[in-house]
C-alpha cells in the first residue's frame, strides 16, 4: 500500500531477498502516491516524493519482478478496500505498515505482511537483569525519570535518571513491556539496581563488550 512505499523499508527488505514472487503495484496506489506528492502541505509533499523515490529504487532492482496493474474497482471508493479486493482476486499478500488495513484485511481473509511487525520481531531480545549503557536523552513522564532510545528506536525509561540527561548511563533492565506499538524497556541505574537503591557504588566494575553511538551492552568482569 501507499504507507509501506513511503516508509521505504520495503526496499531494504526486497534487496535482502526475503521478498519472493512478483511485487504488484496497483495503478490506484500510484495515483494516491502522486496526490500525496502534489499536496500543498509541505510535509505530505515530502513524504509523497520520498515514496516516488522508493518506487524508483524498487524498479531499479534487477532481482525484483515488479508489475503495475490497471485493475480497479469503481464501485469501491476507499483505496484500502480496493487493495483488499485486489488481494482477494489475485490471492496475493498485502504488504503494509498500516495497523487498520492489517486488521481489516485479516478479517476479510487476505494475508498481510506488516513491516512494523517484522521489524519488531527482529529486534534483539532484552531480558530483565541485563545490563546496558544508554544515552539519557530527555526527562520522562514520571518524577525523576530519564528517557533513552536504543539504536532500533526502542524507548528505555530509567528511574532516577533525570540528573543524567545528556550523559551515558549504565543501567540494569527491570522489566520489558510489549505493546501493539512496539516494545518499552524499563530500568534502573546499575549502582541502585545492584545495591537495592541505597546509592552505594557497585562492588564489581562493568566491562563494555559492544559499542555504538547510543547503546553499549555491558557485562560483569570476571571475578
Amino acid at each position: 500500500d501507499t504507507s509501506v512505499i513511503i516508509d521505504g523499508r520495503i526496499a531494504d527488505v526486497a534487496e535482502t531477498g526475503f521478498l519472493t514472487g512478483t511485487l504488484i503495484i496497483p495503478q490506484f496506489i500510484l495515483r494516491e502516491l502522486q496526490q500525496v506528492a502534489d499536496s500543498p502541505d509541505s510535509s505530505k509533499r515530502q513524504r509523497g516524493r520520498r515514496g516516488l523515490d522508493m518506487l524508483n529504487r524498487l524498479q531499479n532492482n534487477a532481482s525484483l519482478d515488479i508489475q503495475i496493474v490497471e485493475t480497479d474497482f469503481p464501485s469501491v471508493r476507499e483505496v484500502d478496500l480496493k487493495l483488499i479486493e485486489l488481494g482477494k482476486q489475485l490471492d496475493a499478500v498485502i504488504v503494509t505498515n498500516d495497523f487498520n488495513l492489517n486488521k481489516v484485511a485479516q478479517l476479510r481473509g487476505v494475508n498481510v505482511l506488516n513491516i512494523n511487525e517484522l521489524a519488531n520481531g527482529l529486534k534483539p531480545v532484552v531480558l530483565p537483569g541485563e545490563a546496558m549503557r544508554v544515552f539519557i536523552l530527555k526527562e520522562g513522564k514520571e518524577y525523576n525519570q530519564g528517557v533513552a532510545y536504543l539504536d532500533d528506536g526502542t524507548m528505555v525509561v530509567v528511574d532516577n535518571a533525570r540528573r543524567l540527561i545528556g550523559k551515558n548511563a549504565d543501567i540494569a533492565v527491570t522489566s520489558v513491556l510489549q505493546t501493539t506499538a512496539g516494545k518499552m524497556i524499563f530500568g534502573k541505574i546499575c549502582d541502585e539496581a545492584e545495591n537495592g537503591g541505597n546509592g552505594e557504588r557497585a562492588r564489581r566494575p562493568l566491562r563494555e563488550v559492544k559499542t555504538a553511538p547510543s547503546l553499549t551492552r555491558i557485562t560483569d568482569t570476571e571475578s
